[in-house]
């Protein structure tokens, strides 16, 4: 082969390599990133102590210990005494390490069910939501509330009901950007190699070549 095609076919290998680097490296940081639980589970761990967040599960773990309890106990509407009671007593259950650790032990169970649904193979028509369950939560409090001596607290239900987090039907679009993700986390950085390498062995001046695939390399670095 001729020093000069040789050297143009170098230089294009050089810059293919250094414009996937940014690109491969964002796609590998992301997949690992999204993949990785433990770093989900701690990343969502602050909100286990936010005031709003408390409310908001004190408010609807509450409502649904009512509801149920009513349901079966066939006085829907419980008396209005006894609301105060449950809502204090899921509220005060929310400011507890128990708490904290339920809620790191349900985010781990949803994450690891999210990624479950993003790698299945199955079709659209196959699809199911991705679900959690609070019947853990609900056990507590009425454990909580019977050892507060609440009327009726033993009898409450505590069912294993599934609460909707991802919906089926958007769980097609999801698995074939995640799985694009994937791929390209695996491919663009090995690509990236192989160019660099191919370039800098087809080069005429290989330690010029070299120079320019880590200036290169740099460049693509800062941009990133």
């Amino acid at each position: 082969m001729p020093p000069r095609l040789r050297s143009a076919l170098s230089a294009v290998l050089i810059t293919l390599s250094c414009l996937l680097v940014p690109f491969g490296a964002l796609a590998l940081w992301a997949t690992y990133g999204l993949t990785d639980t433990g770093r989900y589970v701690t990343t969502m761990a602050p909100l286990a102590t936010d005031p709003d967040v408390r409310e908001a599960v004190a408010d609807a773990v509450g409502d649904s210990l009512l509801h149920e309890a009513g349901h079966r106990l066939d006085t829907d509407p419980l008396p209005s005494s006894v609301r105060p009671f449950v809502h204090d007593a899921v509220r005060s259950f929310t400011q507890t390490q128990a708490f904290r650790l339920a809620w790191d032990a349900g985010n781990r169970v949803t994450h690891d069910a999210v990624l479950r649904a993003l790698r299945d193979d199955r079709d659209e028509a196959a699809a199911e939501p991705v679900t959690v369950d609070f019947a853990p939560v609900t056990a507590q409090v009425k454990q909580q509330l019977s050892d507060e001596h609440i009327p009726l607290a033993a009898r409450i239900p505590v069912q294993h009901t599934a609460v909707a987090v991802l919906p089926a039907d958007e769980l097609t679009s999801l698995r074939k950007g995640f799985h694009v993700l994937e791929v390209a986390g695996f491919w663009l950085p090995l690509a990236a190699v192989a160019f660099a390498a191919a370039g800098i062995a087809l080069a005429v001046r290989r330690r010029r070549a070299i120079a320019a695939t880590a200036l290169g390399t740099a460049l693509a670095g800062a941009l990133l």
